[in-house]
Formats: C-alpha cells, structure tokens, sequence
C-alpha cells in the first residue's frame, strides 16, 4: 500500500474514533440525564414514559406589574398582569406533588359568569382529586352561540401557571390520550348538582381511575354551596380572584372604559336584564305589547331544555321574581336619591323594546352611557363575542361607585361576591317583591312620592353588600345564599362576624 493509501486510512481510523467517542458522550449524558430523572421524579410533571414527573426545575413566568383602575378616592392599585415589552421574571411557585390519578375534561355551560364559577369548582374538584385538569371548554351552543376558546377570554398560560403549585393544568391531552378520545372512548357524564367533596371521592375519582380520562359535560353549580372545608372554599375564591385574568387585549379595553368614565365624575353600574332572552325564559311580560308577548312566548317554547313554559306573569312579578323595568328602575335610582348627574352605565346586551322602553330612564338621568357609545370604534373585534363583550362589562361593573343589579343572574352575584372581596364595595341588592309594591301603590295613587322614597330607602339600608354571613337551608340549596355572592370565607370580615 503507498504512502497515500495509508493516509487516507490513517484519516478514516480518526474519524471513526471521533464519531465513537462523541457517541460514547452522548451515551454518557443520556444516562446522567435519567438519572437525575429518576432521583427528581415526583418534583416534576407527568412524562409519557411511566407516569414519571419530568420538567425544567427552576422555571420563570414573565410577570409586569402595570397599574389596575384608579379607584374613586385616586389611590394607585397594582396588580400582576400579562407580559409586555417591559416585563420582570418572577419565579414560579413550585410544583404541587402528588401522584397523578388521572385526567379531567370539563365542558362549562352558560354565560360567562355562570363558567366563571364552574371553572373555579372544577379547578377545585381537580386539585382534591388528585387529577390533571385540561383546560375547560367553553360553551358554544347556548342562546348566545359564542365561539370564543378559554384563551380569547382568559389568560390561559397565566391561569396555569398561577395554580401550579396546586393542580396540574393542561391546554389538552397528552397525544396517546388525544388519540384515544378523538376514536370515540371518552367517557363522559353531568355530575350531580350542589355536591360535596365527598361525592366526587366516592363517585367520581373511581371512574377517572377506571377510564383514565372523564369528560364532566355539565358544570354549572356542581358544588356545594356550604358544608366544605375552608381550605376547599378559599381555593375557589383564589381561582376566581386571582387566577382568572382576562387576556391583555380585554383587560386594556376595560382600562380605557373606565377611564372615560372616571374624566367625567361618579359612575353606576346598572345590570340591567331587560334583555329578550331573560324575558323570555323567565316568562315576565310585564309592560309589554301583545305582540311583543307573542314573540317572547314563542322564543321560550324555541329552546327545549328552558323546562318552564307556562308562566303568570303577573304572578311572577308580585313574586319579586321578574328582572324590574326600565321605567321601574329610574323610579328606584330618584327614590334612593342618586344624582341625576350621574352617569349611568348600562352592563347589560341590547335592551328590549329599546329607546322607547329606555325613555323614561334617559328622560331622568341624561348621562346613560354603555361601552358601545364610549368606545364606538374599540368594539369591533369584540363584536358577535357576547362572553368576551360581558367581560368588558364585568371590569367595568368592579370599579364603578356604585353596582346595581336588576335581577339575580349569575353576573349580579359573582360581581357582588368580587366587590365584597375588593373591601365591601357598595352594591345595591334590590328587594324587587317590595318595589313592585310600592311602585303600583304609588301609581294607583294610594302612595305618595315622600312616602314611596322613605320606604324604598328604609328598606335598603341593610342591602349594600356589607358584611354578613350566608343564609344556609338545608336541601334547599337553590334558595339559599350563593358561595360567589358572599365568600365569607375569604373576605376580611368585622371582629363580631369572624367571632360567629
């Protein structure tokens, strides 16, 4: 063999012994790599190899800390929000340990705020469970047919991150999962309403333990109102004050709304539901056409699963069981003596029968505003968006001076339950049976006006979202006091409450 034959085999025999001991190093730091996998496995999360924890131990989430709303006495309030340009690494909380006992999909029904609610008992289910939660999914084919995700309403990577140390949330399933629902094997099922803990130990955990994966298709007030262990309780309030942030793009908006508001004094929000879906479902036609009648009764025998179908309306109202009128509502605000200077912000969709069912609120407050007339232009994105435009209005309805609802939807009670939180923040929480009283007495002239403002004031003293405890009957759950409205559990409470 010659000189060059020998080179060239000189330079074969290094590149070989080069590509050996690259292997051989890569070998090296693969086995270190499980090594430490194995020694800190139940520190990270779930792998697909084994039901293993894996992950990065020291993660950062991009936090900014950007003004929230100026409140009415001008005190700046800060709090976290999601990441901009000039953003501040924070370090995550620590990752909960807890062996994995399976996976749960949730389906949330409703308007937002009745999801709201049932995201944070879900959240809370999850965590008590010991399952992984894949981020819930939204309801798309209620009255209102919203196609928004979680992620055009939440922040969804803050959401997950902020409950970290708590309960392992997914955006979806791991793939071999995936697959296996996308086949058809998904076992799903509504779990019973107004339940304990303990029927979700009992019942529920044996199932996902057994399949797997769960699919609850049906979350709206799936757990208890009282009766819970505290800690159960202040999770759910953490959820829902804390790890609920809607996106930057709605946050921003809700920003320049009340700024508006606030360049021009004092604002109430009135959650007016004189909308024609409430109207119809709960059959209150009090005030209305016939015509008008006709229409609302036909949209309620529309939708199968509104059960109730033949309704007295008149019986209804005298009941304090219908959303008040426009025209009853400015009696309401002039009896409680708010100014007529004030500006009136209307949270609600578009309300029915229109201007001329509005005229006599706008004929006695002039400043009646809603977002749309605020930010007529800022809007379009969120248009045909009905959850993320109730987002709008719910920032809105936090900071505002005074809430008044209406009626006792879910938005009323959750903002009541989220102003007690933010320090007991004036909300006005209307005994409609007494109004409707009062008001026909008045009009059929057998009260005068002194004496209809004197008794709507008297009456409503005790009604301002102050500090109180929750009415508990037992087997009743639907008629006693809502967790959401009142958490007592979370707010700082007087010393003579907390003694109770």
């Amino acid at each position: 063999m010659g000189a060059g034959g020998k080179a060239a085999k000189a330079r074969r025999a290094a590149r070989v012994s080069l590509w050996v001991a690259r292997a051989s190093t890569t070998v090296l730091l693969w086995t270190c790599v499980v090594l430490l996998a194995a020694a800190f496995g139940e520190r990270l999360a779930p792998s697909v190899l084994g039901g293993v924890w894996s992950g990065c131990l020291t993660q950062t989430l991009v936090i900014v800390q950007r003004p929230l709303l100026l409140p009415a006495d001008g005190e700046r309030v800060v709090a976290t929000a999601a990441p901009t340009t000039a953003a501040a690494a924070v370090p995550l909380p620590p990752k909960r340990i807890y062996k994995n006992n399976g996976y749960l999909m949730v389906s949330c029904n409703g308007g937002l705020n009745q999801m709201r609610a049932a995201i944070c008992d879900m959240v809370t289910v999850a965590r008590y469970l010991n399952v992984t939660l894949i981020v819930p999914e939204l309801d798309k084919t209620s009255f209102w047919a919203d196609p928004s995700e979680f992620k055009d309403i939440f922040d969804v990577d803050y959401f997950i991150a902020s409950l970290r140390e708590e309960v392992r949330i997914l955006k979806e399933l791991p793939p071999r999962l995936k697959k296996r629902v996308e086949m058809g094997y998904l076992r799903s099922m509504p779990p019973v309403s107004w339940s304990g803990i303990s029927y979700y130990h009992n019942q529920i955990l044996p199932i996902i333990k057994k399949y797997k994966v769960l699919h609850l298709n049906r979350t709206d007030a799936r757990l208890a109102n009282n009766d819970l262990p505290v800690e159960i309780q202040k999770l759910r309030c953490r959820v829902n004050f804390a790890a609920l942030r809607f996106t930057p793009e709605i946050e921003e908006l809700g920003r320049r709304v009340v700024q508006i508001l606030r360049q021009n004094g004092p604002f109430v929000v009135l959650h007016l539901r004189y909308e024609m879906d409430m109207l119809a479902f709960s059959g209150c036609t009090h005030g209305c056409s016939h015509e008008e009648t006709e229409e609302l009764t036909r949209m309620r025998y529309a939708y199968p699963w509104w059960k109730e179908k033949v309704i007295d309306s008149n019986a209804k109202r005298k009941d304090g069981l219908c959303p008040l009128t426009p025209e009853e509502v400015a009696m309401v605000l002039k009896a409680l003596d708010i100014d007529p200077s004030y500006q009136i912000y209307i949270a609600a969709g578009e309300i029915y029968g229109g201007q001329r069912r509005m005229a006599a609120l706008t004929s006695a407050y002039p400043n009646v505003v809603r977002k749309e007339t605020l930010l007529p232009s800022g809007l379009r994105y969120f248009q045909n968006h009905s959850s993320q435009m109730a987002a709008l209005d719910y920032m809105v309805s936090l900071e505002s001076d005074v809430f008044i609802p209406t009626y006792d939807g879910n938005m009323a009670k959750v903002v009541e339950g989220h102003r007690r939180y933010l320090g007991f923040k004036k909300t006005v929480l209307l005994d409609r049976k007494l109004i409707v009283e009062l008001v026909d007495q008045y009009k059929n002239g057998r009260l005068s006006w002194t004496d209809f403002s004197s008794s709507m004031k008297a009456s409503h003293t005790s009604r301002m979202g102050a500090p109180s405890r929750r009415q508990v009957i037992p087997d009743k759950p639907k008629e006693e006091d809502y967790f959401y409205a009142n958490p007592y559990e979370c707010l700082h409470q007087p010393d003579e409450l907390s003694a109770l």
